[in-house]
């Protein structure tokens, strides 16, 4: 088994670096952090970490290639690799449509550019040139001029196809579970694509990423999970919806709360149906819902925010009571 926590770019530094160093005393394998636009920068924070612990792998949980060139997000690996004295795991994906729209970037052929941009780095991190033909405009000039060390790159997939895509050429994938237990039908779309390319599936790193709120109150378990759900929930898929017998028109509501400036409102609006999208509760119940899981055949439990209402209690809450039964 491995474990993973994953943390938005909106926390501070200092706050960052204290989840890290608490991750590492309990035991989790990996530490990932986005880097949405207009908040902080993931490859800084990371760097902050590495200074402070010596075991955990950090990863950017993502960045993409329309933002960021390839060839900086290269140099960005490899510097990361030095500093972490080789715990950097690189993710990358097509990132969010709607955050790039925000800075005028239009994000064309995400799953082409995602394999460009993926099959560029890996010659680049593995001390190679790209192949010219890649789609970037690579000229004889274009290798790293550091030390180069292979970077286990993993894709940030939310569709079938960029599963799919994951399966055939990464390490590993971050697919977000809307809910949880769609594992098993995820799972099997990264098989089928690492089988097509004629991989072993069992190489490929998939970390069953769920939304998690986790408090020995579970009511107070329940309000920072609704309020992410009130954000985000509108915007979920029809069909990943219709799993929880759910479908957009049931957040109507709660989109009209958050038009007219209530969060409050918003989030008391989100049902015990729609909490389901994530796990909120006490250690037993993130417990038993992860055990669904690891029973379907998730070998990696990835937690991901608002982790609970104090993340730093959510991280040890998580480390002394839920790994354990999993180890």
């Amino acid at each position: 088994m491995r474990f993973s926590l994953r943390l938005n770019n909106d926390v501070t530094v200092e706050q960052f670096v204290a989840i890290a160093r608490l991750a590492e005393r309990y035991g989790f394998d990996q530490l990932w952090v986005s880097n949405d636009l207009f908040l902080r920068s993931a490859p800084v924070l990371l760097t902050a970490a590495a200074k402070e612990t010596e075991r955990i792998r950090l990863g950017t949980g993502i960045l993409n290639p329309y933002s960021i060139h390839p060839a900086e997000i290269a140099m960005m690996a490899a510097t990361l690799q030095e500093v972490s004295e080789g715990r950097f795991l690189l993710g990358i994906g097509a990132g969010a449509e709607e955050f790039l729209g925000w800075a005028g970037i239009e994000r064309l052929q995400p799953l082409r550019r995602t394999r460009e941009a993926v099959e560029a780095l890996r010659a680049l991190l593995e001390g190679g040139k790209p192949e010219a033909t890649s789609g970037f405009g690579w000229d004889d000039e274009a290798f790293i001029r550091v030390p180069a060390r292979r970077t286990p790159i993993y894709i940030g997939a939310m569709s079938p196809r960029m599963r799919a895509l994951a399966g055939e050429i990464a390490d590993g994938v971050l697919p977000l579970l809307f809910p949880p237990e769609i594992f098993p039908d995820i799972a099997e779309e990264i098989r089928r694509g690492a089988e097509d390319a004629g991989r072993d599936a069992n190489e490929v790193d998939v970390a069953a990423c769920v939304w998690v709120s986790i408090d020995a109150d579970p009511e107070r378990a329940r309000r920072p999970l609704a309020e992410k759900i009130a954000y985000y929930g509108p915007s979920i898929s029809p069909d990943l919806l219709a799993r929880l017998g759910l479908t957009p028109a049931d957040f109507d509501q709660v989109a009209a709360a958050l038009r007219a400036g209530s969060l409050d409102r918003a989030a008391s609006l989100v049902t015990e149906q729609m909490l389901r999208i994530g796990i909120a509760g006490d250690p037993d119940e993130v417990t038993r819902r992860c055990g669904g899981l690891v029973e379907a055949g998730a070998r990696h439990l990835s937690f991901g925010p608002p982790l609970g209402p104090d993340p730093e209690a959510a991280v040890t809450q998580l480390g002394e009571r839920v790994l354990p039964e999993f180890r």
